[in-house]
């Protein structure tokens, strides 16, 4: 208990260090990131006058980069992990994401300005090469330009642009648990007006640690640069990439026992066994950037179209045709005394046409019930939908300047997102019986949502170094279609904010801390009852929290720093339904705290550099949470996860070596339970190392 004290007395101490030293360092000139996500101008992360993180190049470096959960972990209010340390993520901000079983809802993604996310906000992340990042944005909550229909917010992933070449680079990479990496980045100009970049990169990890739990991806990607005659800049892009991964069941309390002895799951107690996602995606965009005297012009078109198979609870997905996703974005800058305007339209259609479910082929019966998958082999034909969404979408945002220290933002979304889904369905996996019984046949679904985003916010700069913000801001979010296919009569969630900040910058120090508190109207809440999952309004829900994150340079050759997060999520009004038997009832959930949200979350990290040596450890918490909106149980959640980067580098070349988990604990990222009772435990990943070199082109 006293190393845990004396851990977060330093994760605070490092994040309040900023402040004491302060007053010391007046004269010293403040540095800062830029970010584009919130504002959609270029503006010093001190003036934005939202609670943002950006994660720079110099940070990424430092780590194997398998996933985005390495870039975000150290975020207060981003909660991330993932079940197989590939390209699938669990992410919430500050409880957007919540709801999703599988991959990221509520939160928009974008790869530079292009959405990643689908009309209906939905994410995959499968084709996205985390070893072509440059930097990554993370605007918490609504009140950007950039998030369509999104009340979690942006993140917004920058790749390393066609025209660096300093860029170029090979890495090859081999770790425990079957760990390989290579990655090869080649480019450069071809003619004084162009340039094309390479990028390939394949990545696997065996993690026998678990069973099918797998994973492996290969993309590729060729990127075009050309600069015009009158300084315009035309960037396009096509890529590919393959993506297998396994997803592991969860464990009952024998099983996860049993791996906090040993470190190994053996087995899920839960009877689909060979869950998983199978992809192949295309990707296709281009951007241009034109400026003609204080006007500013930015269009972007984007295509990608994929294919799945994908075996889930009681049911095998697979996209017969390939799924399409076309869009535009047209925006426009406008730099005037006053300030600055920019105003866009944008407009997204996907079209899923004859998307296939099927029975599990290879099962296990016991008195007719589904008790075990053997394979994840497709069976019977269970149901084929046809559906279409189309997302348009108008914005604008005045950023006023009316004196040298204020920036005000008044800004406002408007999106409309249109559902058309024709379904038949054949059969179905009845949970209550265990087996595959009658579908309901044909069925039709039309619906629209109109989702108004309003803002108001305000930076002040108190001095060099110290900016004060608050912002109001409200956003809607669109239900997703699988969330809409399991309930027709859902509505969208309503998010406003209000927020107030204060962020300060030096030389060796710099520092954000917020405060926020939200109210949702109509949240979608995931119900677990004995196996079926459902998704209800909640009437309403409260969000009250805190966050702080700094860091601080002692010297030239160390860096201190640290993050904590407050959270208090509560539902104002919320009966959920409950299956009693054969009957269902509403049981009331008013005041209870919202499950698997920690109420603290906190961590620290040391940084090191001295010639050609750096290290980095850094150490991350959650707290403890509810396991379910009954509010019945807690789960203790996990302290001081550690882990290491050290690097030695000589001309062009370094050798890394990264060790996630240093102390190899043996803990679940994820515990729920049921209505019914059942609680599951999700494994956290023991100890991974890695070693790997890289050379970069000169």
């Amino acid at each position: 208990m006293k190393s845990k004290r004396q851990a977060a007395v330093l994760a605070l101490a490092a994040s309040l260090a900023p402040i004491c030293v302060g007053a010391q360092q007046e004269q010293e000139k403040a540095l800062d990131a830029v970010s584009v996500t919130a504002t959609r101008e270029a503006r010093a992360t001190a003036e934005v006058p939202q609670a943002i993180a950006v994660v720079g190049k110099e940070a990424m470096d430092q780590k194997k980069m398998f996933n985005v959960k390495e870039a975000l972990q150290e975020i207060p209010g981003v909660l991330i992990d993932s079940k197989n340390g590939g390209f699938d993520a669990r992410l919430i901000i500050r409880g957007a994401g919540l709801k999703a079983a599988y991959g990221i809802r509520e939160i928009m993604v974008l790869r530079d300005g292009v959405p990643l996310s689908d009309p209906d906000s939905f994410t995959r992340l499968d084709f996205v090469d985390t070893l072509d990042i440059e930097r990554i944005e993370v605007a918490k909550g609504p009140g950007n330009l950039f998030a369509t229909g999104s009340t979690g917010g942006a993140i917004q992933i920058f790749s390393k642009s066609v025209f660096d070449d300093s860029a170029n680079n090979l890495r090859i990479g081999a770790g425990n648990e079957g760990t390989q990496n290579y990655h090869l980045r080649y480019g450069g100009k071809v003619t004084d007006s162009q340039a094309l970049a390479l990028t390939v990169t394949h990545r696997k990890m065996d993690n026998d640690w678990r069973h099918w739990n797998q994973f492996d991806t290969t993309q590729t990607s060729l990127k075009h640069g050309l600069i015009l005659g009158s300084g315009d800049v035309v960037e396009s892009e096509v890529s590919y990439a393959e993506a297998n991964v396994q997803l592991p069941g969860a464990m009952d309390a024998a099983l996860f026992s049993r791996f906090r002895r040993s470190g190994k799951q053996a087995d899920t107690s839960e009877a689909w066994k060979n869950s998983g996602r199978y992809s192949k995606v295309w990707f296709l965009n281009s951007k241009l950037e034109m400026e003609r005297g204080d006007f500013s012009f930015k269009p972007r078109v984007y295509y990608n179209t994929w294919y799945h198979y994908h075996p889930v609870t009681g049911i095998i997905n697979e996209s017969e045709a390939w799924v399409s996703n076309i869009g535009a974005d047209l925006e426009g800058q406008y730099r005037h005394a006053g300030g600055t305007l920019v105003a866009g339209v944008t407009a997204r259609r996907e079209r899923t046409p004859d998307a296939r479910k099927y029975q599990y082929r290879d099962v296990t019966l016991a008195s007719g019930r589904v008790v075990a998958t053997r394979s994840d082999k497709k069976g019977a034909l269970a149901e084929i939908d046809d559906a279409t969404t189309l997302l348009t979408g108008i914005y604008a945002q005045e950023s006023w300047r009316p004196g040298d220290r204020w920036i005000i933002d008044v800004g406002m979304r408007y999106d409309v997102v249109d559902f058309d889904d024709t379904n038949r369905q054949f059969s179905k996996y009845d949970f209550a019986s265990g087996r595959y019984v009658a579908g309901a046949g044909r069925t039709e679904m039309s619906k629209t949502f109109h989702l108004p985003a309003p803002k108001l916010a305000a930076s002040y700069r108190l001095s060099d170094h110290l900016h004060l913000f608050a912002m109001i801001a409200q956003a809607g979010q669109i239900p997703s279609g699988s969330e809409l296919s399991n309930n027709r009569s859902l509505d969208a969630p309503v998010t406003r904010n209000h927020e107030v900040g204060i962020k300060g910058r030096g030389a060796a120090w710099q520092f954000d801390a917020s405060v926020y508190a939200m109210s949702v109207r109509d949240e979608i809440v995931q119900q677990n009852n004995g196996g079926v999952t459902d998704y209800v309004n909640a009437g309403r829900t409260d969000k009250k929290g805190a966050e702080l994150a700094g860091s601080w340079r002692p010297g030239r050759d160390w860096q201190l720093g640290g993050h904590y997060a407050f959270s208090d999520y509560r539902y104002d009004d919320f009966t959920e339904p409950v299956r009693v038997g054969a009957r269902t009832i509403n049981a009331d959930r008013s005041g209870n705290a919202l499950p698997f949200i920690p109420r603290h979350q906190y961590g620290a990290f040391v940084a090191w550099q001295q010639g050609p040596w750096r290290a980095r450890l850094s150490s991350n918490s959650w707290g403890r949470y509810w396991l379910d909106s009954a509010n019945t149980e807690k789960y203790e959640g996990w302290q001081w996860v550690t882990n290491l980067a050290l690097s030695y580098g000589w001309g062009g070349h370094s050798l890394n070596l990264n060790v996630d988990n240093l102390f190899d604990k043996h803990y679940a990222f994820e515990v729920k339970k049921d209505s019914a009772g059942k609680v599951t435990y999700t494994a956290a990943a023991p100890r991974g190392v890695m070693l790997s070199y890289r050379y970069d082109f000169r």
